[in-house]
């Protein structure tokens, strides 16, 4: 993939096509997003719990399994059956949103609880992706 860097301010009337300076760089997605391709899977949020952490409803996940969750991290975890995206406070052993409409969440002893990764980066699709269309189905 090619990137044509360009910045585009907010309530733009007109900007100079980004392709007049146009340069190559070489990246690609997978490098830019993703650190660890081994231990890293992609999932996407459902809901708005997290959505102060810039989290919305259909957003892909990169969730890196490799990094090890640290207190105030956004990750993945595995609580009583279901997936869930929340920040993990390991000092009070609490999972909290991001939406002050939700409550923290108290991890006792008898949860069956298993943090699956953290998410390391959120990307938002402002057009539904065919791709994400087919898992959905």
């Amino acid at each position: 993939m090619r990137v044509i860097p360009f910045a585009a301010q907010a309530g733009i009337t007109g900007f100079e096509s980004p392709a007049a300076e146009y340069r190559q760089l070489g990246l690609n997605l997978d490098e830019l997003l993703i650190e660890h391709p081994s231990a890293t899977f992609i999932g996407v949020a459902q809901g708005d719990s997290m959505q102060d952490t810039g989290i919305f409803d259909g957003d892909l996940l990169i969730v890196d399994r490799h990094e090890s969750a640290r207190n105030g991290d956004v990750i993945v975890a595995n609580f009583n059956g279901e997936f869930v995206c929340k920040i993990i406070d390991t000092h009070r052993r609490l999972l909290l949103s991001s939406n002050y409409q939700y409550q923290p969440v108290i991890i006792h002893d008898y949860d069956l609880f298993s943090i699956e990764g953290v998410v390391t980066r959120s990307i938002r699709c402002h057009r539904q992706s065919p791709i994400l269309l087919q898992v959905d189905n």
